[in-house]
Order: C-alpha cells, then sequence, then structure tokens
C-alpha cells in the first residue's frame, strides 16, 4: 500500500528531509505533488530511524513546508528502455528531449546497475579502431576497457570526443553504438556535439544523454548511471557492443562534493566526500563483457585536470580505477597539434592482448615499443639542446630531433583525418625509416626486413 506523506520537516539546499515514514528503503523513487498540482521526482539518500533525506532532482524552489505532499513509490529510480533509444536525445534524468514522445519499453532497469559477477566476466582482448594514429597505435582501446581522457579546462577535448563517435568502429561486427553522456557542459557545447552527430549521419548509432549547465546539479549525478544503464541494456539484452563517452567527470564530481557538503558530511581530500572513490568505481566498474552475452561495454571518462594537475583527487582515483589513461598536452595544443596527445603520459594497460597477429597486425607490438623508445630520446635530445643549442648536438641527435619533429607534425598531428589501422602502421615505419636501421633496437630482424622502408 503506497502511503502519502504531507508536509516536510525540513529543506536544506536540494535536501528535504521527511518524518515518520515506515520502512524507507535506500535509493528509493519518490514522488512529490506541489500545491499548484505539480509534481517533482526525488529519491532517499539518508535514513535515520522513521526519518530521511530525500534528494530533489528538480531542485527544491517553491515547495511548501506545510502543503507538499510526498508518496514513496517502492521501487529505485528506473529507466525505460527498448531498441528504439538509438537515434534518441534525453535529459540528464533519462527522459526524451527530442520531439519524438516517449520511449515504449520492453524492460525497464535500475539505473544503479547490477554489479558483474566476477567469475562471470571475460577478460578483454579485440580493440575498438578510434580512427586516431596516436590512440590506435600506442595506447590501443580494447573492447570491455575503461580508458579515460585526461583533459585541462580550454583544450580541445570535446572535439576529439566527437571524432571519435564519428570514427569509432570494430573490426568483425556490425553491432556497435554509442552512448554519448555530456555533464554540466553550456548549451552552445550540447548544441555542437548534437550537430555535430546529425551533420556526420551517425546519430542513428548515438544514444545521447544531456545535462546542461543550468539544470540542477543533482540531476548531474544521475546523468552517467541513465548512460551506463543504456548501455547495458543494449550491451546484454541485445548483443551490442558500446562505447561510453562520458564528458566532462570533473563536472560529475563538483557536482558530488556539492551534493556531500548539502548533507553535512565530513570532506576529504580538496572537500571531495571521501567515498569519492568508490563512487567513481560504481560508474567505471560498469564497463566489461560478460560469458552470457556476445556485446561489451567500453568506457571513455572524459575529464578536465584543474589546474593540469594530474595528481588531482578526481585523476589520481580516476588512474586506481581503469585500466590505463590518454593524457593531452597543452605544450603541444598550443603549437596547434590535434590530437595534442602526451603519448609518454600515456598507456593503454590491456593493449598488448587486443593488438598483434590475429587482432591488428604482427608488427604493432614491436613498432609501438620503438616508437615509444624513440620519442623518449627525443625529449632527451630537446632537453640537451636548450642548453647547448641545436647546432651543437651531434649528427645523432639531430637525426633524433628530425624524427621528433615529424612524428609530432604527421602522426600525432593527423587533424580530422580518419586513419585506418594499417595507414596509421605504415605511417609509424615511414617515420622509423628516417633513422638508420641499426638505431631499432626494439624490432627484430624478420620484421624489419619485411616493413622497414630504408
Amino acid at each position: 500500500m503506497l502511503i502519502e506523506h504531507q508536509g516536510l520537516s525540513e529543506i536544506n539546499g536540494a535536501l528535504v528531509i521527511l518524518e515518520g515514514v515506515e520502512h524507507p528503503i535506500n535509493e528509493e523513487l519518490v514522488e512529490i505533488n506541489l500545491p499548484d498540482g505539480s509534481s517533482r521526482t526525488g529519491r532517499i539518500v539518508a535514513i535515520e530511524g522513521d526519518k530521511v533525506a530525500l534528494q530533489v532532482f528538480e531542485g527544491t524552489r517553491g515547495l511548501s513546508m506545510v502543503n507538499t505532499r510526498t508518496r514513496l513509490t517502492g521501487r529505485p529510480m528506473e529507466m525505460p528502455l527498448s531498441g528504439e533509444i538509438l537515434g534518441r536525445v534525453f535529459d540528464g534524468l533519462g527522459r526524451p528531449i527530442d520531439g519524438l514522445g516517449e520511449v515504449f519499453p520492453k524492460k525497464k532497469m535500475n539505473v544503479n546497475g547490477m554489479p558483474m559477477n566476477p567469475v562471470a566476466r571475460v577478460y578483454p582482448k579485440n580493440y575498438i579502431r578510434t580512427g586516431i594514429s596516436s590512440i590506435d597505435c600506442l595506447t590501443t582501446l580494447i573492447r570491455g576497457q575503461k580508458l579515460p581522457i585526461f583533459s585541462g579546462s580550454g583544450m580541445r577535448h570535446n572535439e576529439l570526443a566527437v571524432q571519435i563517435v564519428e570514427q569509432a568502429s570494430v573490426a568483425d561486427s556490425e553491432d556497435f553504438a554509442i552512448v554519448f553522456a555530456a555533464m554540466g557542459v553550456k548549451n552552445d557545447v550540447a548544441d555542437y556535439f548534437r550537430t555535430s552527430f546529425e551533420n556526420a549521419g551517425v546519430m542513428d548509432r548515438v544514444v545521447m544523454f544531456l545535462n546542461v549547465s543550468n539544470d540542477p546539479i543533482i540531476e548531474r549525478i544521475i546523468t552517467p548511471r541513465c548512460a551506463l544503464t543504456a548501455a547495458e541494456y543494449l550491451a546484454f539484452e541485445m548483443d551490442k557492443h558500446i562505447l561510453v563517452i562520458l564528458t566532462d567527470m570533473t563536472s560529475y564530481c563538483e557536482a558530488l562534493r556539492e551534493f556531500s557538503s548539502s548533507k553535512g558530511e565530513i570532506p576529504g581530500r580538496k572537500g571531495y566526500p571521501g567515498y569519492l572513490y568508490s563512487d567513481l568505481a560504481t560508474l567505471y566498474e560498469r564497463a566489461g563483457i560478460i560469458n552470457s552475452a556476445s556485446g561489451s561495454v567500453t568506457q571513455i571518462p572524459i575529464l578536465t585536470m584543474p589546474n593540469d594537475d594530474i595528481t588531482h583527487p578526481i585523476p589520481d582515483l580516476t588512474g586506481y580505477i581503469t585500466e590505463g589513461q590518454i593524457v593531452l598536452d597543452r605544450g603541444l595544443d598550443t603549437t596547434g597539434i590535434y590530437p595534442p596527445v602526451n603519448v609518454l603520459s600515456s598507456l593503454s594497460r590491456l593493449m598488448k592482448d587486443g593488438i598483434g597477429e590475429g587482432f591488428t597486425r604482427e608488427d604493432h607490438s614491436a613498432l609501438a615499443n620503438q616508437l615509444f623508445a624513440l620519442y623518449a630520446r627525443v625529449q632527451d635530445a630537446k632537453a640537451l639542446a636548450s642548453v647547448i643549442g641545436e647546432d651543437e648536438l651531434s649528427a645523432g641527435d639531430k637525426r633524433v630531433m628530425a624524427f621528433g619533429k615529424a612524428f609530432e607534425e604527421q602522426f600525432l598531428g593527423q587533424g580530422k583525418e580518419n586513419r585506418s589501422m594499417e595507414q596509421t602502421l605504415d605511417l609509424g615505419w615511414k617515420l622509423l625509416s628516417m633513422l638508420p636501421r641499426n638505431e631499432l633496437d626494439r624490432v627484430d630482424e624478420k620484421l624489419l626486413d619485411k616493413y622497414y622502408q630504408g
């Protein structure tokens, strides 16, 4: 039996306190009815005896302490799902905002997800091609992986996200789709995402969730959960390979900090809640592959590092949970190189199991190792040149410097070009061939005989 409560005990920011509640359930969905006939949605976020704290998604402005009526639904927040969600645009709470009407659900799923049984997990292999050489060759994205992008304020991570959506593909399946969630973005950025996907003709394989900056911050906390619920349905119910892009996770964490403060919780590092690690883990660990379905969920969370500080709690904790990172470099960005990927700070921990013969090409691993090693030498040569001058460098260091310039301009700075894996690997060999064969010490002779172009 549903019981309706009249009146509120307290209003604090986006939270309201309700007393005299029997048998409340954590994360339970509530309906809040205002005297003017309108209604809002909330959920139970804290329970203390018969007193509960309710998180109101649409905000508490206009709520009456006396005449507001609150009804507990007895169920968690759920999202209606079916194959129709492909090509649709939703707000941060999973409500359609594209004017195409409601979704006729085949199933409703709890937005908080269900933990994956570790025994049912399948080790990720096979790669996802992004069409971006620095990612495909040096930090390969593997299906079922979570590989974040660490960016900085004002850098071109939004363009990179759009490019990945437009170009990404899997080699051995047509059942590929993308779930894109934007949190706390400005209205013009939200319009940029939407029009870019429509103009590129990829909207039919994209599910979009848009939480803009003037939406309630509480809605921002639900947005990635709705996106991942949609991804899990498409992957594990419809057997599709799903790439989830979440931007910007820093906005999500800021909303979580504000919400935690309103609950009066003791802050942790830099004011973020002490449970930030476990909260992020509940999102990131929803990527993977299970043995009961042929689909997969792969994640690319994008976050802007405050003050470009990679030791800040958000990138720091994200790095602990995920399997590598792609770091964007402000120095490369200011010189006009796009995408400005700092390959020496980036890595993909699952890359070794999804490349090579049978996946990409037999020379991939050795080529990537050699490019890493040579680019590290480039940095040493640059440091030496800054002290003694480039003219005083040895002939070998000058060759390495020339390689570094070509590598940054041609391999990293590809612009909007969509490269196949073959094109990326061939370009890598073209750059390696600028150096004498005897300096390529990370590649065996058979591969040199086949691919070296000197």
